[in-house]
C-alpha cells in the first residue's frame, strides 16, 4: 500500500499505517471512526454483504481499525447479515494490541432497539470477550444476559446514540470503531457523532439496487469533512476524512 496524498511515499509499513489511522491521544470523550467499503458507483454490498467488494488491503485497514479501538460498534441488522462473531486476533495482532496498551481484543457492541438477537449465534458463542448489547429500557434482554452479554440501556423507545457512547466511554471505551450498517451510520451523521470516516473505494461497477453507505436519518444540513489522507493499492483507494474543525 502506498500514500497518494498528502505526500507521495514508497511502500507503507505497519508502523506507518498505525500512525496514519491512530486515534487522537488523551481522549476525554467518545471518538467515533466509521469504516465502510463501497464500489466506484456507490454500492455498499454485493449479494447482501460487503465481502464481494473487499480486498486484502481493505481487510488490513479494517483489522487495523479494530486493533486500534477500545470497542467495535455495529448495528443489529449488520451483525445478523454478516454473521458477526467476537473479534479474533492472531499472535501478531495481539502483540500489537499489547504494545498499544490493551490487554485483550475489543468487545463487539451491538445497537438494537428490541434486543432481538439470537443468543446461540456466533456473536455470543464465538468470542473471547462478552458482547455488549446497547438497547432500550423496555427491551427483554434476559436470554442475552444469560448468554453472557453486558447490557447497556440508552433510551426508552429507541437507542439514544449520544447516551450510548457516553455509557461506553464511562467504561473506558472511548475509541469507537463503527462498522455500520448504513442505518446506524446515518443516525450517527444526523446526531453529529462521526469524527472520522475511513472509506475504501473498490474499482468495481455494481449497479443494481444496492444501497449507499449511509441511509435513513439525515442531518438538518450536510456535515462538512476534511480530507486527511489517500492511500492506494491494486486499484483500491483508501480515503480518510475527519470532522472539519473549521
Amino acid at each position: 500500500m502506498q500514500r497518494a496524498w498528502p505526500e507521495r511515499t514508497g511502500e507503507l509499513s505497519s508502523s506507518d499505517l498505525e500512525e496514519i489511522y491512530a486515534y487522537p491521544e488523551g481522549l476525554d470523550r467518545p471518538w467515533v471512526q466509521v469504516n465502510f467499503v463501497a464500489s466506484a458507483d456507490g454500492a455498499v454490498e454485493i449479494d447482501t454483504t460487503s465481502a464481494g467488494l473487499s480486498h486484502a488491503a481493505d481487510r488490513r485497514v479494517f483489522l487495523l481499525g479494530r486493533d486500534l479501538a477500545d470497542v467495535v460498534l455495529v448495528g443489529a441488522g449488520t451483525a445478523r447479515a454478516e454473521n458477526y462473531r467476537g473479534v479474533v486476533a492472531g499472535p501478531k495482532r495481539l502483540e500489537r494490541r499489547r504494545r498499544l496498551g490493551f490487554t485483550t481484543v475489543p468487545p463487539i457492541a451491538v445497537v438494537t432497539r428490541t434486543a432481538e438477537l439470537d443468543p446461540a449465534s456466533r456473536l455470543f458463542t464465538e468470542t473471547v470477550v462478552p458482547p455488549i448489547v446497547v438497547t432500550t429500557d423496555t427491551a427483554d434482554t434476559r436470554a442475552l444476559e444469560a448468554a453472557g452479554a453486558e447490557v447497556l440501556r440508552a433510551g426508552t423507545e429507541d437507542v439514544d446514540l449520544a447516551r450510548a457512547l457516553d455509557l461506553l466511554a464511562a467504561r473506558g471505551l472511548r475509541r469507537v470503531a463503527c462498522e455500520g450498517g448504513p442505518g446506524l451510520f446515518a443516525r450517527l451523521v444526523a446526531d453529529d457523532l462521526v469524527d472520522q470516516l475511513c472509506l475504501t473505494v473498490a474499482p468495481l461497477l455494481v449497479a443494481g439496487t444496492a444501497g449507499r453507505i449511509a441511509a435513513g436519518a439525515a442531518p438538518a444540513a450536510p456535515r462538512r469533512l476534511a480530507l486527511a489522507s489517500i492511500l492506494v493499492e491494486d486499484g483500491f483507494t483508501f480515503l480518510r476524512y475527519r470532522r472539519d474543525a473549521g
